[in-house]
């Protein structure tokens, strides 16, 4: 496949699974008080801090900013550029437990077992123990089973960012196991070495002409509408 093609396919599959299902999760899911856990202490306060009152749009703001700005698409952001990998024909899912997919790499034509991670701040220190003994046993397992794989054969793979971004957790890391980081990653996936800054940039244009008027601030005043006729909360 041309690198023209992939960057079609990519990119479409972006706007599809990731900017068109988090649109809609925002007009069927986000504006409905029932998909919410409310700590009634916050929203209150969050609601003063952006309305200055307890409001009915001063709660809806304070559950949805957060939700739709920042959890909802962050959180699904790596599982479906993984099913992404997968349903293409990149990648395959990994047979091996704790590791998400399975590809020849590119540049050095090795299989690799790779764990993904969005990007190059995305785990705490306490993540990075764990990790490397997940790493330890899914290397043991594989000799064990004779399945012939190096440590630098094992791999976490981080999205998006550049190796100077990395944070110190996955430097620690990057000591025992590799850590593959942005345009290294998509080379090593997709056999082209500028897929990546090449995807970022047909991206940037997608975003700028995507029709995205009124539909966050109707989000926003249907959710206000259902806490208006909700009895959770006191708002004479």
């Amino acid at each position: 496949m041309k690198e023209e093609e992939l960057l079609e396919i990519v990119k479409e599959y972006f706007k599809e699974s990731i900017f068109d299902t988090h649109r809609t999760n925002v007009e069927k899911v986000h504006c409905k008080l029932k998909s919410y856990r409310i700590n009634p202490i916050v929203v209150k306060y969050l609601s003063k801090v952006l309305e200055n009152d307890f409001t009915p749009i001063g709660i809806a703001k304070a559950l949805f900013y957060p939700r739709v700005l920042g959890t909802s698409i962050n959180t699904s952001f790596g599982t479906r550029i993984q099913n992404m990998f997968v349903a293409i024909g990149l990648a395959k899912g990994s047979l091996i437990k704790g590791m998400d997919i399975e590809f020849i790499d590119k540049v050095e034509n090795r299989k690799k077992w790779c764990q993904l991670k969005s990007g190059p701040n995305t785990i705490n220190s306490e993540d990075v123990k764990p990790l490397i003994n997940k790493f330890t046993k899914v290397a043991n397992l594989a000799r064990t089973n004779s399945i012939q794989l190096n440590n630098s054969d094992l791999i976490l793979g981080v999205l998006y960012g550049e190796e100077k971004q990395l944070s110190q957790h996955y430097k620690n890391i990057d000591k025992t196991y590799p850590v593959i980081v942005g345009r290294d990653l998509w080379h090593r996936i997709t056999g082209f070495p500028n897929f990546y800054p090449k995807l970022v940039s047909e991206l940037d244009t997608l975003i700028l002409n995507l029709e995205t008027k009124d539909f966050f601030k109707e989000g926003y005043l249907a959710l206000s509408k259902e806490i208006e006729s909700s009895n959770l909360f006191d708002l004479s």
